[in-house]
């Protein structure tokens, strides 16, 4: 690599964070923290930052290249300002502790690319965080920084208090923390076991905090009164309660799906939601002999036809398509059942299910996925999982640590207590991850095509049990085995007050000294 700079037309810019630096944000993590016992960061966590509070992160880049990063996130002064550790504060590196409230940013990251250091990279950084505390008018900015050299230099001053008394005496430089003294900021405090990955500042973080000149000190030490609020803006959710009937051709099937596209958009929903597996009743076109594995391949032909239509019904009718699920063969002749998302801007995304069911794997030869992301819309960040997944907590759990507010569940269940299993894993899932739940399900008959002989459905949507919401945690429900339409208004603000001043509490009051999940897949 040539020198920084040695271009004349490259420029240095720090702006806002976004989805599609993620690769880059990786990359330099990797970079910065090999060797000292810590890790890059992976694509979930960065995901869960800047969904949970885009504002809040910062890349510096020079031309394409990303060359530094720092995140942050608010909090309140209750909890930044008490002793911590990075895992419990962060929500193990997700920026999940986000409070829309809270009166004090809490930087988390910053990490700059050694090949520009000397370019006041770091500055700048620091500079933006303090732009945006003033900004939202927060009470100041805190922090645990490191002590890159505290391991080599213990033995000379016995004690890490020592060794900080030194360096705020100037009698001793510490690349870190005497720049960050030289920002402004003051030491709060000592932090033991902050960050035990961190070999080289044996664990220690330094509790740092700057104070916002422009805004008077709080000086309340009990939490402030939070209630009362209500968003003026909601999403209008359209869930579809599909009949599996015979047809004829595949412009047969596109009429059905168009119709009720075109009935939700009519209604100004934001997003219509289809079962799993629906694409299924293709199979009906043809009556064709053979196994169910070869009948589950046969649908795969109408792939790229039903991708082709509902992205263009997306476009036509303005209008976000939850696709359900269909079977699709992968570049090794893998078969996966995938959910794909039609967003009316044109853009398309997949998510495959990560469990296939006994019998999917049994007779359809149906392998699951390993990646598990949140789909950015324009109605905010969310989450698809195929009907199975929803009964596996932890993924639920990983999608809301990326900041989902909505989660929508295509289903396809054949009698009422595989459907009940479905129906009362969703409803867990609205009240421990205080969610919206979309379900989406088939009914009735389909003769002659193999495993969708009989469909039990009640498609609904699911909040959490809270006052805010309605009395049974049920925004809309149909009735069972009628195809039909339920529509829904959400609201993601009243979400965010409940899960940060609700009744109970359970995103916040997690635990996160004491387990989390980790996601190992793509």
């Amino acid at each position: 690599m040539s020198p920084p700079f040695s271009d004349p037309d490259e420029r240095l810019l720090v702006r806002q964070a976004t989805l599609q630096d993620i690769p880059a944000i990786i990359a330099l993590s990797r970079r910065v923290y090999e060797g000292t016992g810590m890790y890059g960061y992976t694509e979930g966590p960065l995901i869960g930052q800047m969904n949970n509070f885009p504002e809040g992160q910062f890349v510096a880049v020079v031309g394409e290249r990303v060359v530094g990063y720092c995140a942050t996130f608010r909090i309140a002064g209750e909890i930044a300002l008490a002793p911590h550790d990075w895992t419990s504060i962060t929500g193990n590196g997700y920026g999940s502790r986000h409070d829309p409230e809270g009166d004090w940013l809490y930087g988390m990251e910053v990490c700059v690319d050694s090949d520009y250091r000397g370019y006041r990279i770091g500055q700048r950084l620091y500079n933006e965080r303090k732009d945006l505390c003033q900004s939202l008018e927060l009470q100041g900015v805190v922090f645990a920084g490191r002590l890159p050299s505290l391991s080599r230099r213990i033995k000379k001053f016995d004690t890490v208090e020592a060794y900080v008394e030194a360096i705020k005496t100037k009698k001793q430089k510490d690349g870190v923390l005497s720049f960050q003294l030289h920002n402004g900021f003051e030491i709060h405090g000592i932090i033991p076991h902050y960050l035990d990955a961190d070999h080289a500042s044996l664990g220690y973080g330094i509790h740092l905090v700057w104070r916002n000149p422009k805004v008077e000190r709080n000086g309340s030490t009990g939490k402030p009164k939070r209630y009362g609020k209500r968003a003026p803006d909601t999403i209008r959710v359209g869930t579809v309660q599909y009949q599996q009937r015979r047809v004829h051709s595949f412009e047969e099937f596109a009429g059905i799906v168009t119709y009720f596209v075109d009935v939700v958009s009519t209604y100004k929903g934001d997003f219509v939601v289809f079962p799993e597996l629906f694409t299924l009743q293709l199979l009906s076109i043809e009556n064709r002999d053979g196994s169910p594995a070869e009948a589950i391949e046969a649908v795969t032909e109408y792939a790229d036809a039903y991708k082709d239509l509902m992205r263009d019904l997306a476009l036509r009718h303005n209008i976000n398509i939850i696709g359900g699920s269909t079977p699709v063969k992968d570049s090794e002749g893998a078969i996966r059942n995938t959910a794909f998302v039609f967003l009316r801007d044109g853009q398309v995304h997949a998510q495959d299910k990560i469990h296939p069911t006994p019998n999917e794997a049994y007779w359809w030869n149906i392998s699951g996925g390993s990646r598990l992301s949140a789909i950015d819309t324009d109605c905010g960040p969310i989450g698809v999982l195929i009907c199975y997944d929803a009964e596996f907590p932890e993924l639920t759990r990983h999608l809301v640590d990326q900041g989902i507010h909505m989660l929508f569940v295509p289903f396809c269940t054949d009698e009422r207590q595989s459907y009940l299993r479905v129906r009362y894993c969703c409803q867990a899932r609205a009240v421990e991850n205080q969610l919206y739940v979309v379900m989406s399900g088939n009914v009735g008959n389909l003769p002659n095509v193999p495993n969708m002989e009989l469909q039990y459905g009640q498609s609904c949507i699911l909040t959490p049990c809270d006052f805010p919401f309605a009395r049974d945690g049920i925004a809309a429900d149909t009735t069972p085995n009628v195809e039909t339409v339920a529509f829904a208004d959400l609201r993601p603000q009243i979400l965010t007050t409940a899960r940060n001043s609700g009744t109970v509490k359970n995103l916040q009051d997690r635990r996160h000294e004491l387990y989390s999940v980790n996601w190992r897949g793509d």
